[in-house]
Parts: C-alpha cells; sequence; structure tokens
C-alpha cells in the first residue's frame, strides 16, 4: 500500500517545479544570467558518482562548463562522496567531461567568443539510464536587469493574487 502524504522535493517557491529524474537544479542561473539558447550533452562519470547522483545529491550554484582543446568540461559542479564505496571514492568537484558532438562543440566555440556568452549547467538528471546536464547559453544580467525581473515578478504575484479573491 502506497504511503499517502507530502511530496518529496519541489519546496515552496516560484519557479518551475522539478521534472521527474532531476538531481539538481541551478536555480540562479535563471536570476543571474539570460538564459538564450538551452542544450542537452551526456556527462562522463565514474561509478560512484552515478550512485551518488541516483541518491539524489548534487550541486550546481557555482558551476560552469569550458571549452578546452575542442573538448567541453563541466568546472566546480559538486557530487558529494558515496559513503558505501569508500576507497574507491571520488574526488567531489573534479573536472567532468561533458558528452556533445563534434559540430555541437564548434558552433559553441563560436557563440562564446563571439559574442561573450557563457556556457552555465541548469541542471542535471537521468534521461533513461544515462545521466545528463542541460547547458544554457546565457549572457550576465546587469543589476538593472534584476531588479526589472523582480518588479515585473511582484505585479504578476500580485495579479494572480487579485484574480484569485475575485473568485
Amino acid at each position: 500500500m502506497a504511503k499517502k502524504g507530502k511530496k518529496k522535493g519541489g519546496g515552496g517557491g516560484s519557479g518551475k517545479p522539478p521534472v521527474a529524474g532531476d538531481v539538481a537544479t541551478n536555480r540562479r542561473a535563471r536570476f543571474n544570467f539570460e538564459l538564450v539558447e538551452t542544450m542537452e550533452a551526456g556527462i562522463q562519470l565514474q561509478g560512484s558518482e552515478v550512485k551518488a547522483l541516483r541518491e539524489g545529491s548534487a550541486q550546481l550554484n557555482d558551476s560552469y562548463a569550458v571549452v578546452q582543446d575542442g573538448e567541453v568540461w563541466l568546472r566546480k559542479a559538486h557530487i558529494p562522496p558515496y559513503a558505501p564505496a569508500a576507497r574507491q571514492n571520488h574526488e567531489p568537484e573534479r573536472p567532468r567531461k561533458l558528452l556533445l558532438q563534434r559540430r555541437e562543440i564548434e558552433r559553441l566555440v563560436g557563440k562564446t567568443a563571439q559574442k561573450g556568452l557563457t556556457l552555465v549547467p541548469t541542471r542535471i538528471y537521468f534521461k533513461g539510464r544515462h545521466a545528463k546536464v542541460e547547458l544554457a547559453l546565457a549572457r550576465h544580467k546587469e543589476g538593472r536587469d534584476k531588479r526589472r525581473d523582480i518588479a515585473k515578478r511582484d505585479v504578476e504575484r500580485e495579479i494572480a493574487r487579485d484574480y484569485k479573491q475575485r473568485l
């Protein structure tokens, strides 16, 4: 018999609810950056990292991706050690190779160099048995852009509250 009650994850707050299979999301990325385009990339992991991700523990807060020598690397993504792995554990913040096709990598090199865009990971999730990273080409927001977004969100919240009271 299934338990009823609160569902895991999802926390109270605005933004998108977590999708089934999401391991980690980078909510600050949407606040600090204007996301221009998103894409999916595979991620090369060690066994203990996969098991730690399956437990649902990872952080993308300060992480970013770079193109280096024709390869894309994920930096500063924190995947905590998997306790039962003991000695065969991984380093929590090691650089991890992202798996993209050659033409996708070449397109990323052109866009990041030419337009001043940054590669920001927005979420890690499982698609079938494979771990995937959603990468976004992003442009850094200035302070006034952030204030404008906050004001817009407040207005939308106020309109929704008024609409709900009328019903």
